[in-house]
């Protein structure tokens, strides 16, 4: 007589007859892993002669390749698009500190660009810094930058310190 064993039976042998996984047998599953296709290697293997590039032409040829951006012959996008804006070979690059960052610092302290790269406001070594009145200052400070806006100005002396633009 036949038996119809349970899915749990099943499992049970399915584990048993399989051996552990281990980095010896492992193996890809089926289907997984394909054969290298060798063309040009005679008209029974349906990839000869041509061996898929089509007949004559640029395309066919060997070392065929386009430069990059190349649209066949049309105007490329990279033309067609205007110039704009220009670059200033003069112009100071700054990094920015705003006044409510500064509210880090204790009062009485004197910050410099200096002592900005150091506590990590400032990242770029060699920029200018400039300080910008975003926010609300609350700490007495003597503030040494190479730039201050207006109302960064403003919020540094009212909150009793004072600033000096460094060169």
């Amino acid at each position: 007589m036949v038996t119809k064993d349970s899915a749990d039976q099943k499992a049970a042998k399915a584990s048993v007859d399989r051996p552990a996984a281990s980095l010896s047998n492992l193996k890809p599953p089926r289907g997984a892993r394909h054969r290298k296709v060798r063309v040009g290697r005679g008209i029974g293997s349906k990839l000869g002669r041509t061996a898929g590039a089509g007949n004559k032409g640029q395309k066919s040829r060997a070392g065929y390749s386009r430069r990059r951006g190349f649209e066949g012959g049309q105007m490329p996008l990279h033309r067609r698009i205007p110039k704009r804006g220009f670059h200033n070979p003069f112009g100071t690059a700054f990094s920015v500190v705003n006044v409510e960052q500064l509210n880090a610092f204790t009062a009485g302290d004197t910050v410099t660009p200096d002592v900005l790269r150091a506590r990590g406001f400032v990242r770029r070594a060699n920029d200018s810094v400039k300080i910008l009145g975003d926010g609300e200052l609350k700490t007495k400070l003597t503030v040494r930058a190479h730039a201050f806006s207006e109302s960064a100005k403003q919020k540094i002396t009212a909150a009793g310190g004072s600033f000096e633009v460094v060169a």
